[in-house]
C-alpha cells in the first residue's frame, strides 16, 4: 500500500468496517484520509477520475463539492449523502467512516434517476397546468373572457408572450395579446395571415409548422405585444382545434435572450391549445345557442299591451316555474288595420307545462295569425285551427277564448267565443260581475270544434276579463289545499269596478299569488279589455265613484 501525503506512512489492509470487497464494487469508491489525500480507489473510480492516484491530494483529482464535503466530515460535522456533477454525470456521494480516521466515499451515478425525476416533475407540472386550464377555461361560457384567460395562461406558463387569433369576422380578425406579467388587450383589425409562417394553414385547422422552420425575424409587428422585451427569438404557431371547425390559432413568443422552444414544449403547447380550443368552441356554441334561444323566446313571449283604437288592453303572464319565461298559457292582440276595424284578442291554455307546451302555443299563435282574414267568423276560425292541430304531430289539445273588439260611440263592442275555456267575466261600472254565457269544445282533440259566440258592450269604465284556469285552480289558502275558484275571483273583481285595465290585471295576479303562498301552481295568464273613461276617476271609501258615469258617456266619441 502507498502512504498518503501529509501523514506518516502506515501499513494498510482491508478495512474492517468497509470490507475487503470494495475494490470490486460496481460503483466508484475512494478512500480518503483525514488530511484529504487519496489512500485507495477502485477501478471504477480510476475510470471516472483519470487524474486520481493513490497519494494525490483530493482537490487535485476530485470536484470541489466532494472536497468540501470531505473536509466537513473530517471536522466532525455530520454529513449525509452529497450530490454534484463529475463531467456530465450527476453523482451521489455516500461517506462511510473507517478506522484510523479514513473516510470511504461511495459514488453512485444518479444521472438517469435525476433525469427521470426531472421529467416526472415536469410532467406533473404540465399536467397541473393542463388541468387548471381545462377547469378555468370551461368555467366561463363568455367568449371574450375565455379568450382572455387562454392567452393569459399561455403567456404565463408556456412563453413570454402569446397572441390568440380568432376566426375572421369579414376581413378583420379578433386578436388577443398577452404578455407575462402584463395586461391582456383585445382588438379587431385587418391582418395578413400569410405574413406569419403557418398561420394561414393553422386557421384552416392544418397541423402546426415546426418552430425550427419559423424565422423569428420575419414576425410582423402586429403579432408582438406592447412591452415585449427584446427581439423575438423563437416562435410557435399552433391551431386551436374546435368542434368541427378551428377555434383559432395560438402564437407563442420568446425573446432572443430566452431558450428556444424545445420539441417537448411544442408538444405541450399543442396539448394546451387542444384544451383552449375545446373551451373556446364550447363558449362560441353556447353564445350562438343563446342568441337563437333569445330570438325564439322573443317570439314565444306574450306581447306588451296598451291602449289601441280607443280601447285599453292589459295582460300578465306567470309561468308555472319561476325560472321559466314561457309555458302553456298565452295571449295575443291582433290589431285592426283601422280604428273602425275589429281587434282580435286571443287567450289560450295548452295542455301541459314548460317548453314542450310553449312550442305548441307558438304553433297556435302562428296559425291564428295566418287566419286573421277569417276572424269575423269565430266558428270558422276555430274549425280551421282544430283541423291544423289534429294533423300535426302534437298530441296535446288547447282551450281558447276569442274576443273581437271594436269601439263605437265611446263604448267597446265585443264578440266573445269560448272553446272549452273558462268564460270571460264582465266587471260593470257599479261593481256587478257578469259571466258571459259562451261555451264550446276544446280544439285539437275532437274531429269538430263547436262554440257559441256572445255579443256584449262595455260602457266607459267597464272591463272584460279573460283568464286561464291557473288563476281559479290556484291551490292554497289557510290550509294550503283549497282552490281559489271562480267565486273568489268574482268577489275580487267586484272591488275593482272602475279601475284601469292594468290595475285589474295586477290585482288578480297579486291575489292569486297571495293565495298560493309560495306553493306549486299552473301557468297563469290574465287579459283585461276596458272601455276607458274620459273623466277623472275618483275613489270613495275604497270603491270607484261612478256618479259621473252618465255624464262621461256623452263626452266620448
Amino acid at each position: 500500500m502507498s502512504a498518503s501525503r501529509g501523514s506518516p506512512a502506515r501499513p494498510r489492509s482491508a478495512d474492517d468496517k468497509v470490507g475487503a470487497t470494495w475494490g470490486n464494487a460496481p460503483y466508484p469508491v475512494l478512500v480518503i484520509d483525514r488530511h484529504s489525500s487519496l489512500v485507495h480507489l477502485n477501478e471504477a473510480a480510476r475510470a471516472l477520475l483519470p487524474d486520481a492516484i493513490s497519494g494525490a491530494a483530493l482537490h487535485e483529482a476530485a470536484p470541489s463539492w466532494l472536497t468540501d464535503a470531505h473536509e466537513r466530515v473530517t471536522d466532525g460535522q455530520g454529513v449525509g449523502p452529497v450530490t454534484g456533477y463529475i463531467s456530465d454525470r450527476f453523482f451521489e456521494a455516500h461517506p462511510t467512516a473507517s478506522s484510523g480516521g479514513d473516510v470511504v466515499w461511495w459514488l453512485v451515478d444518479a444521472t438517469d434517476r435525476r433525469l427521470a425525476e426531472t421529467a416526472l416533475r415536469s410532467a406533473e407540472e404540465r399536467s397541473a397546468i393542463l388541468s387548471q386550464a381545462s377547469s378555468t377555461l370551461l368555467s366561463t361560457m363568455n367568449v371574450p373572457r375565455c379568450t382572455e384567460v387562454a392567452a393569459s395562461m399561455a403567456a404565463e406558463h408556456l412563453a413570454e408572450a402569446a397572441v390568440l387569433v380568432a376566426p375572421a369576422q369579414g376581413r378583420r380578425y379578433p386578436l388577443t395579446h398577452a404578455r407575462r406579467g402584463g395586461p391582456v388587450t383585445q382588438i379587431t383589425q385587418q391582418i395578413d395571415p400569410g405574413s406569419v409562417p403557418g398561420l394561414t394553414e393553422a386557421l384552416q385547422g392544418f397541423p402546426p409548422v415546426p418552430a425550427r422552420w419559423i424565422d423569428p425575424r420575419a414576425i410582423p409587428d402586429w403579432v408582438i405585444p406592447e412591452g415585449f422585451a427584446g427581439p423575438v427569438g423563437s416562435v410557435i404557431v399552433t391551431p386551436l382545434p374546435g368542434h368541427g371547425v378551428p377555434a383559432g390559432v395560438l402564437i407563442l413568443l420568446r425573446s432572443s435572450t430566452e431558450q428556444a422552444f424545445t420539441e417537448s414544449e411544442e408538444v405541450f403547447a399543442r396539448l394546451f391549445a387542444a384544451r383552449a380550443g375545446a373551451a373556446l368552441s364550447a363558449a362560441r356554441l353556447y353564445a350562438e345557442q343563446a342568441v337563437i334561444t333569445t330570438t325564439l323566446m322573443h317570439e314565444l313571449l306574450p306581447p306588451t299591451l296598451s291602449r289601441v283604437h280607443g280601447v285599453d288592453y292589459a295582460g300578465s303572464y306567470r309561468a308555472s316555474q319561476d325560472h321559466e319565461r314561457v309555458g302553456g298559457d298565452f295571449y295575443d292582440v291582433h290589431l285592426g288595420t283601422a280604428p273602425s276595424d275589429e281587434t282580435l284578442v286571443v287567450l289560450g291554455d295548452v295542455a301541459g307545462k314548460g317548453l314542450d307546451a310553449a312550442v305548441l302555443t307558438g304553433k297556435i299563435r302562428n296559425t291564428l295569425h295566418a287566419l286573421l282574414p277569417l276572424a269575423d267568423d269565430h266558428q270558422r276560425l276555430l274549425d280551421l285551427l282544430n283541423g291544423a292541430l289534429l294533423t300535426s304531430h302534437h298530441t296535446r289539445f288547447a282551450t281558447l277564448v276569442l274576443a273581437s273588439v271594436r269601439r263605437r260611440a265611446g263604448k267597446a263592442h265585443l264578440r266573445l267565443t269560448s272553446a272549452g275555456h273558462p268564460p270571460p267575466l264582465i266587471v260593470r261600472a257599479d261593481g256587478t260581475v257578469e259571466e258571459v254565457p259562451t261555451r264550446g269544445t276544446l280544439v285539437g282533440a275532437l274531429p269538430k270544434a263547436s262554440a257559441r259566440t256572445v255579443k256584449t258592450v262595455l260602457n266607459p269604465g267597464e272591463t272584460c276579463l279573460l283568464y286561464t284556469d291557473g288563476i281559479t285552480e290556484a291551490r292554497g289558502g289557510p290550509l294550503g289545499d283549497e282552490l281559489f275558484d271562480e267565486q273568489r275571483l268574482q268577489r275580487a273583481l267586484a272591488g275593482c269596478a272602475g279601475m284601469p285595465a292594468e290595475a285589474i290585471v295586477e290585482r288578480v295576479q297579486m291575489l292569486a299569488a297571495q293565495w298560493l303562498g309560495g306553493g306549486p301552481h299552473d301557468d297563469m295568464a290574465v287579459v283585461a279589455i276596458s272601455a276607458p273613461r274620459t273623466g277623472t276617476l275618483r275613489v270613495v271609501n275604497g270603491r270607484a265613484d261612478n256618479r259621473n258615469r252618465r255624464a262621461n258617456y256623452g263626452s266620448t266619441g
